[in-house]
């Protein structure tokens, strides 16, 4: 299955998972329950706005893409130089290009 195809429900799950953090783990970040985090994964319930925004922040990517209106991730380039930041744009833009 590809991600574009992915639910919410599943996005969580996935992204949890690619982290190897456990429900309880993200349950404790949020200050909620664990029953609370299987809940969103299950499709059960969907989390609040401000849910979907501290996830967003856990997992690092866009709360458009965890509600599947786009595609976009973010990447941390904390501690990098302006040369490290302005190689990694390019290495996007190489992709992105095909080449």
């Amino acid at each position: 299955m590809t991600k574009e195809l992915l639910t919410m429900a599943e996005r969580i799950k996935f992204l949890r998972e690619k982290l190897e953090l456990t429900q309880a783990e993200i349950a404790r970040r949020l200050g909620i329950s664990r029953a609370g985090v299987n809940a969103w994964e299950m499709g059960l319930s969907v989390p609040s706005t401000q849910y979907v925004v501290e996830l967003a922040k856990i997992f690092g990517v866009s709360t458009d893409y965890l509600l599947g209106m786009g595609k976009t991730a973010m990447v941390s380039v904390e501690g990098l130089s302006e040369k490290q930041v302005a190689a990694v744009v390019n290495v996007i833009e190489c992709f992105r290009a095909g080449n």
